[in-house]
C-alpha cells in the first residue's frame, strides 16, 4: 500500500469520514485488504467515521469489529446488520477519543435495505452541556432502487433544520448510491446497470439520472460542503471495475447546522485496489457551547 498523503485538519475543527470498504475488506477469508484499509482511516485520523459494506463483521462475536476498534483507537456506537438477503452486511459509526455517544438508535429497521444509524455526539471538554451536542447520520442507501432510495432519505429531511427534541446541528455521512450528474453518453454505463441510476418509467422504459434522494435531502436544508466552500465535487467510484468506469460520485457528507472547514476524497486513481468506493472526508467547526 502506497502512503496517502491526507491534509492537515484544520485548528478547532472535528474530521468526520465515510467509506464503503467493499466485502468488509476480506476477500475468501483473507484480510489483508482489511489491514491495509484501517491504515488508510488511521492516516486519515477521523473523529468520527461510518464505515459500510462490513460484510460478516457481525460473525465470531463482531471479532473484525472489535479488531477495527483496538486498531483505530475507537469506538462502535452499534454495528448495524442489513435486514435483506443473507443479512451479511452491516454499517457502523466509529468515533474517538475526543467524542461522547450521548446515545443512539438504528432507525427504519424493516424499511431500509442496509441500514441507517443515528447518533448524539458531545464534545468531551463539553462535559456537561448538551448544547454542544449534534447528531451523526450513518446509512448505505438502497443500490439498485430509486423509489427505495428516496423513501430511505426521507427518513433523515427533519435534520435538515430545526425540529423539536434534536440537537440544531447535524452530519450524514452515507454511501447514498446516487449519481451526481447527467451523462451525455449512458453507453458508457452496462446497460444491466442502467436501473440503479437512472429514472424508470412506469413502463420499464429509462428517464434521466436519477438523483431524487439527495436532491430531497438539499432541499430540506442539508448542505453540500462542496457548495459551501465553492470547490469541486470528486468522484468517489469508477476506478475499480473494468466494465463500468464512470466516476461517479456516491459518498456524501452533508451538513445542517454546521460549518464546514474542508472537504476531501481521496485522488481518483484506477490503481486504488483496497475498495470500489475511495474515502471521503469533511473537516468541520466544533460546535460551540456555553
Amino acid at each position: 500500500m502506497t502512503d496517502i498523503k491526507v491534509p492537515k485538519r484544520p485548528p478547532g475543527t472535528l474530521r468526520m469520514m465515510i467509506w464503503n470498504l467493499l466485502n468488509g475488506g476480506v476477500d475468501r477469508g483473507n484480510e489483508a485488504r482489511l489491514i491495509d484499509q484501517l491504515k488508510v482511516v488511521a492516516a486519515c485520523a477521523p473523529d468520527l467515521v461510518c464505515l459500510t459494506e462490513c460484510a460478516q463483521w457481525h460473525l465470531d462475536k463482531q471479532q473484525l469489529l472489535k479488531y477495527a476498534e483496538q486498531t483505530l483507537g475507537m469506538r462502535s456506537a452499534v454495528l448495524a446488520r442489513s435486514h435483506v438477503g443473507d443479512g451479511r452486511n452491516n454499517t457502523t459509526l466509529l468515533y474517538g477519543p475526543d467524542l461522547r455517544l450521548v446515545n443512539y438508535n438504528v432507525r427504519g429497521k424493516g424499511s431500509f435495505h442496509h441500514a441507517l444509524i443515528r447518533a448524539r455526539f458531545r464534545p468531551r471538554e463539553a462535559g456537561d452541556i448538551p448544547s454542544a451536542d449534534f447528531l451523526v447520520y450513518g446509512t448505505h442507501l438502497h443500490p439498485y432502487d430509486g423509489d427505495s432510495r428516496l423513501a430511505e432519505a426521507r427518513w433523515m429531511t427533519d435534520s435538515g433544520g430545526v425540529f423539536p427534541g434534536l440537537p440544531a446541528r447535524a452530519v450524514l455521512l452515507g454511501d447514498l448510491n446516487t449519481a451526481d450528474r447527467e451523462l451525455e453518453d449512458w453507453s458508457q454505463v452496462p446497460v444491466n446497470l442502467h436501473s440503479r441510476y437512472r429514472i424508470v418509467k412506469n413502463d420499464g422504459d429509462f428517464g434521466g439520472v436519477d438523483q431524487r434522494a439527495v436532491r430531497v435531502l438539499l432541499n430540506s436544508g442539508w448542505k453540500d460542503p462542496h457548495t459551501v466552500l465553492g470547490v469541486p465535487r470528486p468522484p468517489t467510484v469508477g476506478h475499480y471495475y473494468a466494465n463500468e468506469r464512470v466516476p461517479w460520485r456516491l459518498d456524501y457528507a452533508l451538513l445542517s447546522g454546521m460549518q464546514p472547514a474542508a472537504v476531501w476524497t481521496h485522488p481518483f486513481d484506477e490503481n486504488f485496489k483496497l475498495s470500489d468506493h475511495l474515502p471521503h472526508f469533511v473537516d468541520v467547526q466544533t460546535p460551540e457551547w456555553s
